[in-house]
C-alpha cells in the first residue's frame, strides 16, 4: 500500500505538467475559436468580439490557466464550444469504443509477440527464428497508417472479408486492431527473442538443467518468467502509445471514438475537448504505469524493494 501511495503522490507533479502542457499545446494551434463557431453566419466583428469575450478568451493566458486547473480540482473538464454538452460526457460517451480499439490491438500484440519472440529465442537461427525476425522487422518498417491502409485494400475491397468502415458489428474491429496492434506485436517479438536467448546462457538455467529439470520447465518456470518481466513493463509503456495512436486509426475507419474526436476537436479548435482529453489520455497513462508496476512486483517483488530503497 506504501507503494501505491509512493507513486500516485509522485504522480501528481506529472499531472500537473500535463495539464499545462495540453493548455499551451491548442493555444499555440492558429485559430479563433469564436470565428471557427460563427463561420458561414455572417458575423460582425463586434458579434466575434462578444463571443470571444462569453467564451473568456480575451482573459491573459495564466487567468485562463487557473480557470481551467480549478475546474479540473472539482471534476470539471467544461463545456464543448460545438455541443454544449458537458466535455466529461463527450468524454465518456466515447471512451467504450476507444478501449475496446486499443484493448484489441493490444491482444493483437501479445497473442502475435509472445508466442513468435519464445519460439525465435528458444530456436535462434532456426527456420522459425528467421520467420519471425521478418515478420518483426516488417512491422517496425511499416506504419500503422500505412498498414491500416493496406488491409483495406486486400481484405475490404479485394476480398471483401471485411468492412473497411465500422459499422457496429464485431467484425468492424479486426482490421482496426490488426493495423493498431501489429507495430507492437514486432517490438515485443525483438524484445522477448533477446530477452530468452539472454536467460539460455545464463547459470541458473545451466544449474536447473543440471538439477535434471526438463526443458518444458526450464522455458516456463525460469527463461519465460524472468523474460517477462521487461515484456510487461514494455506493454504498459506501449499501451499510452496505443492510445495516441488510436486517434488516427479511428479517423481511417470511422469508429466514433475519442481518438477521433479529439482530432475533429484540434481542428475546430474546440479547447474544452481537447484540454480534457489530452488529461484524460495522461492521467490513463499514469494509472496504466502504475498497474504494471504492481503487475513487475507481483512476478519480482525484488523490484519493489528496490523503489523503496531509492
Amino acid at each position: 500500500m506504501s507503494f501505491v501511495l509512493r507513486r500516485l503522490l509522485a504522480s501528481i507533479p506529472v499531472i500537473i505538467g500535463v495539464t499545462i502542457i495540453a493548455f499551451l499545446l491548442i493555444h499555440l494551434v492558429p485559430g479563433d475559436p469564436a470565428q471557427t463557431m460563427l463561420f458561414g453566419s455572417n458575423a460582425t466583428p463586434e458579434q466575434i468580439d462578444e463571443l470571444r469575450n462569453q467564451l473568456g478568451l480575451t482573459q491573459p493566458l495564466w487567468q485562463q490557466y487557473l480557470d481551467f486547473f480549478g475546474q479540473l480540482l472539482h471534476g470539471d473538464l467544461g463545456t464543448s464550444y460545438v455541443t454544449h454538452n458537458s466535455v466529461a460526457y463527450e468524454l465518456v460517451s466515447r471512451a467504450p469504443s476507444t478501449l475496446a480499439l486499443t484493448g484489441t490491438a493490444m491482444l493483437v500484440a501479445v497473442v502475435v509477440g509472445v508466442p513468435l519472440g519464445l519460439v525465435a529465442g528458444v530456436r535462434p537461427n532456426s527456420v522459425l527464428d528467421n520467420i519471425a525476425r521478418f515478420v518483426s522487422f516488417v512491422g517496425v518498417a511499416i506504419p500503422y497508417f500505412f498498414l491500416a491502409l493496406l488491409l483495406v485494400l486486400a481484405f475490404a475491397f479485394q476480398l471483401n472479408w471485411l468492412p473497411a468502415i465500422d459499422n457496429g458489428a464485431p467484425s468492424g474491429i479486426i482490421l482496426p486492431a490488426i493495423s493498431l496492434g501489429w507495430g507492437y506485436a514486432a517490438i515485443l517479438t525483438r524484445l522477448i527473442r533477446g530477452r530468452v536467448i539472454d536467460e539460455y546462457r545464463s547459470d541458473y538455467v545451466k544449474s536447473a538443467r543440471g538439477r535434471g529439470c526438463s526443458e518444458l520447465r526450464v522455458l516456463l518456470a525460469h527463461v519465460f518468467r524472468n523474460s517477462s518481466i521487461p515484456a510487461v513493463t514494455m506493454i504498459g509503456l506501449q499501451f499510452g502509445n496505443i492510445l495516441t495512436g488510436a486517434a488516427v486509426t479511428e479517423v481511417i475507419f470511422g469508429r466514433a471514438g475519442v481518438g477521433s474526436f479529439l482530432a475533429t476537436s484540434i481542428t475546430t479548435k474546440n479547447i474544452p475537448v481537447v484540454q480534457g482529453a489530452i488529461v484524460l489520455i495522461g492521467i490513463s497513462y499514469i494509472l496504466i504505469n502504475l498497474v504494471v508496476d504492481l503487475v513487475v512486483g507481483a512476478i519480482d517483488p525484488r523490484t519493489q524493494l528496490s523503489g523503496a530503497s531509492a
